[in-house]
């Protein structure tokens, strides 16, 4: 599939530029949502036996995409719980940034909290971003590393291979929900990925995974392990016995998941595997440049990575502190969507985004500086 056509399967309204927040559906998932809900709602004989295939389905889309092994992939309803069901199963000292996601912050201190297995060590990030270089010198005594692929407020692509080889054998655990789909990641040198499908790839909320491989299966508890989360399938569990969790992935669930959410994720992971991440990466990141010229041409200070290598889908700006509410105001007027957050704008594109939501930004932009010169 060619880029373009991929990118004409979607129909957001000109002036989307929030990517990094929530990604609009495509026609594909909505297909899929209108042909689950035909099967709920008729109940035909047979029907549902489509429903627990997705677990497969949804497995097989993410090692499409990313490599990791099918087996080691078990849904999650988010990636918050993805990270709170490795962070609750670990022992020892957990290392990572105060200014990453809360996501990865509340699973550390919820689970020290709790059972007092795990200790939090809060590492000094480089100007916000975790490097191979900031992580050196901070690792004493640490045995596993929280990450985010891609950091929510500035767009900075962690060095994955960098880290890696810094931390040894030490745990990585990677939160890939910013890059997931659209930043070619080297995801085998993580033992653990939680992702979400509710941002770039678009799949809506209630759609996330999580991928364990090897070394995390052997020193991550599956605490939060329930009924269908043994080795046996449901109809062969014995009625009045509470069974050991299952050895592999599998434990790592609650419940029974939501197959439509399964599909969901799995057919907009399918798609983005049909297309290909680095087609749809050099697509965001040509919108994304575009964007940093236009900041730049209307002197608005952009203080994301500039560095192709170093940013994916996020912009940000950072205007002078009394002169974010002008900004904000004209983004608006002019229907465009983005997220302002502590002082700064975040805008991300998407390889969907149009000329003529370039356009609206540009003329944003414009209506900023006269309002700001005046």
């Amino acid at each position: 599939m060619l880029i373009e056509e991929y990118a004409a399967r979607f129909e957001e309204e000109p002036g989307y530029l929030n990517f990094a927040s929530r990604g609009p559906i495509g026609r594909a998932v909505q297909e899929e949502i209108a042909g689950f809900a035909a099967t709920l709602a008729r109940a035909r004989f047979g029907s549902f036996a489509a429903l627990p295939q997705q677990s497969a389905r949804l497995g097989a889309a993410v090692e499409a995409l990313t490599g990791l092994p099918a087996e080691g992939v078990v849904w999650q309803p988010s990636t918050s719980q993805g990270l709170m069901q490795v962070l609750f199963g670990l022992r020892g000292t957990v290392a990572a940034s105060p200014d990453e996601f809360p996501s990865i912050g509340f699973a550390i201190q919820r689970a020290a909290d709790a059972r007092g297995l795990v200790t939090p060590r809060w590492i000094t990030p480089d100007h916000g971003r975790v490097t191979p270089g900031t992580l050196r010198g901070q690792l004493d005594g640490v045995d596993a590393v929280v990450v985010s692929l891609v950091d929510y407020r500035t767009g900075f692509v962690a060095d994955l291979e960098g880290i890696r080889q810094v931390i040894g054998d030490r745990l990585l655990i990677v939160d890939a929900n910013q890059g997931f789909g659209v930043v070619e990641a080297p995801y085998a040198l993580a033992d653990v990925v939680a992702a979400a499908g509710a941002k770039w790839p678009r799949a809506g909320n209630g759609t996330a995974m999580l991928a364990l491989g090897p070394r995390a299966l052997e020193c991550v508890e599956p605490v939060w392990s329930g009924w269908n989360a043994s080795e046996l399938p449901e109809e062969e569990m014995p009625m009045g016995e509470v069974l050991p969790p299952a050895s592999g992935a599998r434990a790592f669930q609650i419940s029974g998941a939501d197959p439509m959410a399964q599909a969901r994720f799995a057919v907009a992971l399918e798609e983005m595997a049909e297309v290909g991440v680095a087609a749809i990466q050099e697509a965001i990141l040509e919108r994304a440049t575009r964007i940093i010229d236009l900041a730049d041409e209307y002197a608005i200070p952009v203080v994301s990575p500039r560095a192709v290598g170093e940013r994916a889908g996020i912009v940000v700006v950072r205007p002078e502190p009394e002169q974010l509410s002008a900004l904000a105001a004209v983004l608006h007027n002019h229907g465009v969507s983005a997220t302002v957050r502590a002082g700064e704008v975040r805008l991300a594109p998407h390889a969907s985004t149009d000329d003529e939501t370039l356009a609206m930004l540009q003329a944003a932009f414009l209506s900023f500086a006269t309002t700001v010169a005046n």
